[in-house]
């Protein structure tokens, strides 16, 4: 039997002066697993005093969402896309850096793709 492992992890990260919300998906992500999430980064986003929220998501062992979790990922993009000054991903896919740009169109902020964590923690912090 083989165990399938999917899931976003979500955190609230410290480089030097920067406080940025970190973010990691695993797998091919559910409605379940946008259910459990989305409280969780609303929370993120109101621990967070800027008017404008940095991001690192780390897409490295993302597959890509069901249909459904899909709608909800474009739903938290409507409702919080213009909270957030830079959203850096991380990731080593050609889709993933399609993400990136797809994604600008629904954040008002900066998106910028890296292969390199450190380099995408050194652009959110600039």
């Amino acid at each position: 039997m083989t165990q399938v492992t999917h899931g976003i992890a979500i955190g609230i990260e410290r480089f030097e002066n920067t406080l940025y919300v970190s973010m990691k998906a695993v797998g091919k992500l559910t409605h379940e697993d946008y259910k459990a999430f989305t409280p969780l980064l609303e929370g993120a986003l109101e621990t967070i005093e800027s008017p404008q929220v940095k991001m690192l998501f780390d897409a490295s062992e993302f597959k890509g969402w069901e249909l459904r979790a899909a709608w909800d990922d474009f739903k938290i993009g409507l409702r919080h896309g213009s909270e957030f000054s830079k959203i850096a991903i991380v990731g080593h896919s050609d889709w993933q850096a399609l993400m990136a740009s797809l994604g600008s169109w629904f954040i008002s902020g900066e998106i910028n793709y890296f292969t390199d964590t450190r380099e995408a923690i050194n652009w959110l912090c600039e």
